[in-house]
């Protein structure tokens, strides 16, 4: 298990617990995470699952795939640490991973 930090568009702050093996999206959705749509139910095929990882982070949590950057291409306000959170696998090594929502999905 590990500790998942949201932060939305205003500056909000949620922390819920992630299952090892689930993904970030999942974990927003579950805990009902302002700003995590997740039209396409984690099959990679939208881009509203979109969020920032902290600079921090972005090592731990690697890049996208390729398949994953063309989603991003749909996305709304990319950035060069934009993810789209249902690529992102919870593994114990992420226990404390702070993302961030755009202020509003593509």
């Amino acid at each position: 298990m590990a500790k998942i930090n949201f932060t939305d568009h205003a500056g909000t702050t949620r922390t819920v617990d992630a299952e090892t093996g689930s993904t970030v999206m999942e974990a927003a959705i579950r805990n009902a995470i302002p700003g995590i749509e997740a039209e396409c139910g984690g099959a990679c095929a939208c881009a509203t699952c979109h969020v920032y990882v902290d600079e921090a982070w972005r090592a731990k949590v690697g890049d996208p795939t390729p398949m994953e950057e063309d989603m991003l291409d749909f996305g709304y306000d990319v950035r060069p640490n934009s993810r789209l959170s249902c690529q992102i696998k919870v593994t114990d090594e992420l226990d404390g991973l702070v993302v961030s929502t755009p202020e509003r999905q593509a």
